[in-house]
């Protein structure tokens, strides 16, 4: 008897409009506040520094539904719908009754879910006539995706990319330079920020709150320069819901809801775009889902971090945001998920982790390339390190109904291939990497620098 792996839609099946879930929190996330007087801020205050339109979407908390421009859909048929995928050959290595699902977002234009936002935060920008668009970048996903989306929006783009995830991932600053942009490595002499980062730790890493410093202070300082970010702002889950009200369609193709959905956790993009739209139903209909976003057990924001306002930035150069923190001066571990290695998380996904609709799992990075391998040698797809966490937590909850007989429905966020990736998977299977742990006395000397509101 034939199954069913994959379920596609067809191009007129694509969803036209993004969801908003703020309009149906039942607590609204706190407001970003202005550093200085700590009054809360406006699409006035935000369009300084991201294009207006992101500036409204940002704050938006009256309309669930945000209808996709015309010119975005367009771009979007290039590769979506992306395929939900039944991962036969997991449940099967797993020897467990659950049934397992992912959305593989790793087919689409440069490997990851990125490139969902980055075209409408272009297309923004360039309908307001900006001509240079700036960012930072961790692992390289969005820096690749971002200068990719500015080119075909005819806009030049400089990515600062975090030092460390530089130098272990040199082949997405050559993606991102093919492109036309300009790449940096953060903390870097470019910037005031950077100089100051570098003065007092000459040996600094680097951090995603570091390369935010020196993006935000070069468009500020630029003309018609607008900064864009790839996680933790609302109107960038907004864009990424996408994902999930495809997988929202393609499960009902299936024939089956789930009762647990799972991504990698870093700053909220890929874990708000596939979980925003199946918790609507648990908002509004009742529905029970559970919610995981898996981060690492090195930079445990979730699981161990403060709900706090803090600065999305080293520097201080951000508004305050409320959300879970390990304090922006917080240095993480070289970790090869440099995507995931940022201090804090998401305004919306804080708020509702702060009221019991979702959690945090933390993954050591052993266990997390650990599950990678198994998947791909299950499944034939080499997954991005940071995406080897949502697998890992996937295993955790198939494990777990091995033991217990219950016939759950999985469905995790496949964010991106690890064809990039593959000297991390090297270390891993000779045994070279190593799991990191951060004592209570570290994260309590990191939230020291959380400004008192």
């Amino acid at each position: 008897m034939s199954r069913q792996k994959r379920f596609l839609l067809q191009e007129h099946e694509i969803p036209t409009q993004w969801y908003n879930i703020q309009a149906d929190m039942p607590n609204k996330p706190l407001p970003p506040l202005n550093p200085a007087t700590h009054e809360p801020l406006n699409a006035d205050d935000l369009s300084h520094i991201f294009s207006r339109e992101c500036s409204i979407q940002e704050l938006d908390t009256e309309h669930a539904w945000i209808d996709i421009p015309e010119a975005v859909l367009e771009k979007y048929k290039f590769y979506r719908s992306t395929p939900l995928v039944r991962a036969y050959e997991l449940e099967a290595a797993l020897d467990t009754p659950a049934h397992i699902y992912f959305k593989n977002e790793s087919t689409n234009p440069l490997g990851s879910h990125k490139i969902n936002s980055a075209i409408p935060q272009c297309y923004y920008c360039q309908q307001e006539g900006v001509t240079n668009v700036t960012t930072e970048t961790g692992a390289g996903q969005w820096g690749a995706a971002l200068s990719y989306a500015a080119k075909i929006f005819g806009m030049e783009v400089a990515v600062y990319q975090v030092k460390i995830s530089l130098q272990q991932k040199p082949y997405r600053s050559f993606i991102m330079r093919t492109f036309g942009a300009t790449v940096e490595g953060s903390p870097s002499m470019s910037t005031r920020a950077g100089k100051n980062i570098i003065t007092a730790d000459p040996t600094h890493p680097g951090s995603l709150g570091t390369a935010i410093s020196e993006a935000i202070e070069l468009a500020t300082t630029t003309p018609n320069c607008k900064y864009t970010l790839g996680s933790v702002l609302n109107h960038v889950a907004l864009h990424q819901t996408i994902i999930g009200l495809e997988a929202e369609k393609q499960m009902e193709m299936a024939g089956e809801y789930p009762d647990t959905v799972i991504a990698c956790f870093g700053g909220g993009s890929n874990f708000g775009g596939i979980a925003f739209p199946f918790m609507r139903h648990n908002l509004k209909d009742g529905k029970q889902t559970e919610f995981i976003a898996a981060e690492p057990a090195s930079c445990p924001k979730l699981t161990r971090g403060k709900f706090e306002y803090d600065f999305g930035d080293e520097a201080g150069y951000t508004p305050l945001l409320p959300m879970y923190t390990l304090g922006h001066d917080f240095k993480p571990a070289n970790i090869h998920a440099g995507g995931l290695r940022y201090h804090g998380a998401g305004m919306i996904i804080s708020q509702l982790i702060k009221d019991g609709m979702m959690h945090g799992v933390d993954i050591p990075q052993t266990e997390s390339f650990k599950a990678g391998v198994l998947f791909a040698r299950a499944e034939g797809i080499i997954p991005a390190p940071e995406s080897c966490h949502a697998i890992a937590a996937t295993i955790r909850e198939a494990l777990k109904c091995k033991e217990t007989g219950e016939k759950k429905v999985i469905l995790f966020n496949l964010s991106g291939h690890g064809l990039l990736d593959m000297v991390s998977y090297d270390q891993y299977i000779n045994g070279d990497l190593h799991d990191y742990t951060v004592s209570d006395e570290e994260i309590a000397r990191y939230l020291q620098s959380v400004p008192k509101v």
